[in-house]
């Protein structure tokens, strides 16, 4: 596995949007106070072209641009990491453009973003050995304050520490608006993880793997296709055992269910050594006797390895930084989890 180097004082961010840019609120301001706070932290920014524009469907220009854009600025000079825009819906379609290839022969870089842009996150590490941090993208940055996730994911990005815990609290309503665009988040609701070994409830789980995943509803759409290099993957780091990061944003709890089957039935769950599940953004929304939790363990169980759900992971923020493609050592009890990503 590459892993690239970390940020230093008075780098240069690139911001690129392989999703949507920021073209409407709250994502505009969103981003334009992002970049105001780095320069105000010493660091000099490259903006590509695609971020303030929206003439593409479901993405911010046309998936040629899009992927000609992320190549460029990934090989390129103008900058030492990446953070994306923003998430989106169809940013699968920008991977034939991206050259993979010439990424994999470059310097790498750290590449942030998370929701549509598992379509990268997940496939540099799996397609070109390189990892990259599925995080917050670059509006988030704007807030009025950072909550200690944001913290926690500039402190990664920059080497401080690679280890990071949960938090206390979740939102599970956000107070942005158009006309409040900078609002912190709205930590409204308790925290609580549940934990399984195979088909039991348990206190406590512990797990080691290579950290692999994103947004389920991003990754059921490559499987068996040119970018579903998984099972090479699998064998590449088959002494490690992987652990599965998942979280899910339009999935109902039936969708989520059939997913865990397909990725399953893939193979693409050889040798796994353990499940997180971040909270879904349909977050109590059972349809008849399943709910999110049995959506999850149905067709897990039976590997018999350690699952957390409900976890600071995904589209209900706080979410912990995660980095795609380290060897992870993880542990949990009923009140939070902690990850410790080893560059190896």
């Amino acid at each position: 596995m590459r892993y690239p180097e970390f940020l230093r004082p008075g780098g240069t961010i690139g911001f690129a949007a392989p999703s949507y840019g920021c073209t409407i609120e709250p994502y505009m301001s969103g981003f334009e106070a992002a970049k105001k706070i780095f320069a105000e932290m010493g660091y000099k920014t490259f903006t590509g072209e695609n971020c303030s524009r929206s003439d593409g469907i479901g993405i911010s220009s046309s998936p040629g641009r899009c992927g000609k854009e992320l190549t460029e600025i990934y090989t390129g000079s103008d900058c030492d990491i990446i953070i994306s825009c923003g998430g989106g819906e169809l940013m699968c379609e920008i991977l034939p453009f991206v050259d993979f290839e010439k990424i994999k022969k470059a310097k790498p870089k750290w590449f942030l973003g998370y929701s549509d842009n598992t379509n990268f996150t997940f496939t540099s590490a799996v397609l070109a050995d390189t990892a990259a941090i599925y995080g917050p993208c670059a509006p988030t940055f704007g807030m009025k304050k950072w909550h200690r996730s944001l913290e926690d994911t500039w402190d990664m990005i920059s080497g401080k520490h690679l280890g990071v815990s949960g938090y206390d609290k979740w939102e599970i309503e956000s107070l942005k608006t158009p006309d409040d665009p900078l609002e912190p988040y709205n930590l409204t609701e308790e925290k609580k993880l549940v934990l399984c070994l195979g088909n039991k409830t348990v206190e406590n789980v512990t797990m080691k793997g290579r950290m692999i995943g994103g947004c389920l509803d991003t990754l059921l759409t490559l499987i068996g296709t040119p970018f579903d290099k998984v099972k090479e993957f699998i064998q590449r780091y088959k002494g490690d055992g992987l652990v599965w990061f998942l979280e899910a944003c339009d999935l109902s709890v039936y969708q989520i269910r059939r997913g865990l089957w397909q990725m399953k039935q893939a193979g693409w769950f050889e040798g796994v050594s353990g499940f997180i599940f971040g909270r879904p953004m349909h977050f109590d929304e059972p349809e008849g006797v399943l709910d999110r939790h049995l959506a999850v363990t149905a067709h897990l169980e039976e590997l018999g390895v350690p699952i957390v759900m409900d976890a600071d992971l995904g589209h209900l923020p706080p979410a912990v930084p995660v980095i795609t493609g380290a060897l992870g050592e993880i542990s949990a009890d009923k009140s939070n989890m902690h990850i410790d990503h080893l560059l190896v």
